[in-house]
């Protein structure tokens, strides 16, 4: 039985991703699966499991570049009303993996639950956050976790309580191919000066990054004790070139691409700023962008 047998109405060959992701560039899927049942989900992984085809989850495509040559095996995309539920509980949030970032930290401001507010225009979805630990400088969405449904590569689901979770800088034990769900514990504080908050938050951010309109992405994590901007300035490397795509006048660590920009064009800057880096300050960059 081949992966798509049965399940044309969810499984689609050759789809483009460049669509799916904030760069807007990069190669099909061989298969794109959108799951409207946690089943379906389970199925897609084990036909996929069976073949032999390696499985990627897509999330937001914030941080993502898909090379041109596309990507082998299965892509799943979560977009789905049974993966994007949030629900407000007594302390906090219960919130599908597929659940926009954005949607988590407005209904939280909202409800008077304090934290939240700190992820203010961090893009993305709240799966995607919890396995990479997004956050700011200010804190990280894992601190809040109190416990997560994921599914396995098996396609079994397993229930994650907080005392088996552990988050550090930009990563968590949530290495599951799939969290389905996860909950939310937070303090408590009144929804006005939370929207201040989040409102003045979100100037500063738009003044200092490209705006969320432009093809852009964040390219490396920052080192302990200090920035990735800072010591890409340091080189020398604000508005640096590659092709059609360069570094943000805004901010050094992102890239923004012009419309007839290539993955390689991508590929080739992110090597010149981390050698240029490493030359000039001894530090080599830990890559954020992540590269299908």
């Amino acid at each position: 039985m081949g992966i798509a047998e049965g399940l044309e109405h969810i499984v689609r060959e050759s789809e483009p991703l460049a669509a799916y992701t904030r760069l807007r560039m990069g190669g099909p899927a061989e298969y794109f699966a959108e799951p409207t049942t946690l089943e379906e989900l389970a199925e897609v992984i084990r036909r996929a499991r069976e073949e032999e085809l390696n499985v990627r989850l897509l999330g937001g495509g914030t941080n993502l570049l898909v090379r041109s040559e596309g990507v082998p095996g299965v892509v799943i995309l979560l977009s789905a009303p049974v993966f994007c539920q949030l629900e407000v509980t007594d302390g906090g949030l219960r919130c599908g993996g597929g659940v926009k970032l954005a949607h988590f930290v407005s209904t939280a401001v909202r409800e008077g639950f304090s934290g939240p507010e700190q992820l203010t225009g961090v893009p993305g979805t709240v799966g995607g956050a919890l396995h990479g630990n997004s956050g700011t400088h200010a804190g990280d969405i894992g601190q809040w976790c109190r416990g997560a449904r994921v599914m396995t590569r098996n396609g079994e689901i397993v229930r994650r309580e907080a005392d088996d979770l552990s988050f550090s800088y930009r990563e968590s034990s949530l290495n599951e191919l799939v969290i389905v769900d996860a909950e939310f514990v937070f303090e408590r504080e009144a929804s006005e000066s939370l929207t201040r908050r989040m409102q003045k938050l979100w100037i500063v951010k738009q003044a200092k990054q490209p705006s969320v309109n432009e093809r852009s992405a964040y390219l490396f994590r920052d080192p302990v004790g200090m920035t990735a901007s800072s010591l890409i300035e340091q080189a020398g490397l604000r508005g640096t070139k590659v092709g059609a795509v360069e570094l943000s006048d805004r901010d050094p660590n992102f890239i923004v691409a012009r419309d007839e920009a290539t993955t390689d064009d991508v590929l080739r800057l992110i090597e010149l700023v981390r050698s240029r880096v490493s030359d000039s300050a001894a530090v080599e960059l830990s890559q954020n962008l992540e590269v299908w």
